[in-house]
């Protein structure tokens, strides 16, 4: 391949290859405003907002951010048509496209290791855009942790400052290379997501069921409900967060709290110990789920 490069081609910057590769980027992902983020090894981020012409623009600042340590990613802002799968092999992004899900963009995060953005038809909510995107991921051996609508990838163009990544004998980090940008909606778009949307529509009426069964006759809820913070005052637990927010999950959810309710109150602490947004959001979600799986197991007298 390298003897069809041309001479101009040979000598060209490394601020304009990575224009050009910022700009296919954007241009295969199609967004209109871009949330563009550097974050460094304490994963502290410098999130804006960019349409796509002032992130071209910006690509100097964020190649200085980039040189100082800071990682670059990139989503589109607000709900979207794109999933992200992350963590995919070379196998796993060619048994996409063979089974018809070839990814509009497919970035190489570090050798051997890709990222791929799935065009949809049209723009999914956040709900069905985080279960198609943990669909793809159970499907073709993605990351199921950076499985949601919002999460972030990395911005070909770039290096990769991930310590783990770096060669012990050059110093250097990897370029994260953009390696396809057709921008084009995968062939079973339609198929796919008629399947995804059942899933989620069945997953809410088994919510509401849930809620039907363990709901208690508006008397027989107490107006003066237990606040978490009584429970996290409560020396039987010992301070521990964990089997704190649960047994108030438990007994929320049996005293017919709604679900917004428990989640509210469990995430008034902090949660930033059990990871990113997305593993917090697990966290919260498996608690909630046990707590209303206790309360209708005791509603049943089982």
């Amino acid at each position: 391949m390298q003897s069809h490069i041309n001479a101009r081609e040979r000598i060209s910057s490394p601020s304009d290859r990575t224009i050009e590769a910022v700009r296919r980027q954007v241009a295969a992902m199609a967004s209109d405003v871009f949330k563009p983020d550097a974050a460094g090894n304490e994963a502290i981020m410098l999130p804006r907002v960019w349409d796509a012409e002032t992130l071209l623009r910006s690509v100097p600042w964020l190649r200085h951010q980039n040189r100082d340590g800071r990682n670059i990613y990139i989503r589109p802002r607000g709900e979207h048509n794109l999933s992200l799968v992350d963590d995919l092999s070379r196998d796993s992004v060619l048994a996409m496209k063979q089974a018809g899900f070839a990814p509009a963009a497919i970035i190489e995060t570090s050798p051997g290791n890709f990222q791929a953005w799935v065009k949809h038809p049209e723009q999914l909510s956040k709900e069905l855009g985080t279960a198609a995107a943990r669909k793809l991921a159970e499907r073709f051996g993605g990351d199921p942790g950076a499985a949601d609508w919002r999460h972030f990838g990395r911005l070909g163009g770039f290096t990769n400052r991930k310590e783990k990544y770096r060669d012990p004998q050059t110093g250097l980090h990897p370029f994260v290379k953009l390696i396809e940008a057709d921008g084009a909606v995968y062939p079973e778009a339609d198929r796919f997501l008629t399947g995804v949307r059942s899933a989620v529509e069945e997953e809410r009426r088994e919510r509401e069921q849930r809620r039907r069964t363990i709901q208690p006759s508006q008397t027989a809820r107490s107006t003066e409900l237990k606040s978490i913070d009584s429970f996290r005052a409560n020396p039987k637990y010992g301070g521990d967060g964990t089997r704190i927010d649960l047994a108030y999950a438990i007994y929320a959810a049996a005293h017919g709290a709604a679900e917004a309710e428990i989640e509210a109150a469990i995430r008034s602490r902090d949660l930033s110990h059990k990871g990113g947004e997305r593993r917090q959001a697990d966290y919260v979600e498996r608690t909630i789920k046990k707590a209303f799986e206790n309360a209708r197991n005791r509603s049943l007298g089982r």
